[in-house]
């Protein structure tokens, strides 16, 4: 497994995003885990959480429980970096809504510690700003969780530019990581991409094939991405991925996966190697 760096942890280039296993749609649960399984398997050690990555009300942390289950039933489990975010709630209705108070933040931190059963969080970050709170007071309380060692590294994402610099000053030059969404359908975060290369801080593109409901419709929406992925054998997912990878060091994609077949073909990508034509052929889109 080719590997990249957040913060001063070596992880695997390509990370698992297992919010499918926890929401509408999800598989039983020995599916999911086998999912889990067969990454770390494969040498994942990057695997995305969050607590409201669940479907009901009175579930909250459905996923993080769901990892924590997975890692401890493997020998693997303890090489893995797992990285959970807070500030986002599911009320139970499939809305989304949004809480970043300081107060809140640390609540929500403390029970994200409890269902994963660590001392410390590898990696914490804030999970999408709050206009009703400033942005410097959420990020200040993950500098607080930070300094009390509640966490070991702190992330922020869907973060602008300007969010990205604030939260770099608030953090001390502490902020390892930006998590935005980033695909071929969405491509207006390549400037916060660009910055965190510039600063070195790991970018962690969500959604990267598109999301749930359109990663496999990724090769016949974007013709160049089955072109190149006809030339070379593989699917266009794993063509996006590599894609992704080619495109900076500090860019750490964290497809979705519910599936072990899934999450194979996507590690796959780290492996995959595109010619200068064909990566201006995928920018073109």
């Amino acid at each position: 497994m080719h590997t990249r760096r957040i913060g001063d942890v070596e992880v695997s280039a390509i990370g698992l995003g297992a919010m499918p296993m926890s929401i509408e749609g999800r598989p039983d649960e020995a599916r999911s885990l086998a999912t889990l399984h067969a990454a770390l398997d494969a040498g994942v050690t990057l695997i995305d959480t969050a607590d409201a990555y669940h479907r009901d009300a009175h579930e909250v942390g459905h996923n993080e429980t769901l990892i924590a289950k997975a890692l401890a039933s493997h020998d693997r489990g303890k090489d893995v970096l797992v990285a959970t975010k807070g500030g986002h709630l599911r009320p139970g209705d499939g809305s989304w809504t949004l809480d970043g108070s300081p107060r809140y933040l640390k609540e929500a931190c403390e029970a994200s510690l409890r269902r994963l059963g660590v001392e410390a969080i590898g990696l914490y970050q804030f999970h999408r700003p709050d206009p009703k709170v400033p942005y410097a007071e959420s990020v200040g309380a993950i500098r607080d969780l930070l300094d009390e060692g509640k966490i070991r590294m702190a992330g922020i994402s869907n973060a602008d530019p300007q969010q990205i610099r604030q939260a770099q000053e608030i953090l001390g030059g502490r902020l390892v990581s930006v998590q935005n969404q980033f695909s071929p359908a969405f491509r207006s975060s390549e400037p916060e991409l660009e910055l965190c290369d510039g600063l070195g801080i790991a970018f962690l593109p969500w959604s990267p094939l598109g999301g749930i409901s359109r990663a496999s419709e990724l090769g016949s929406a974007y013709a160049p991405f089955a072109r190149v992925a006809d030339a070379h054998g593989v699917s266009p997912q794993r063509v996006c991925l590599a894609w992704m990878l080619a495109k900076s060091p500090v860019v750490v994609p964290i497809p979705g996966a519910s599936r072990p077949e899934t999450i194979l073909d996507s590690l796959a990508a780290a492996d995959l190697e595109l010619s200068s034509e064909e990566l201006a052929q995928l920018d073109a889109v």
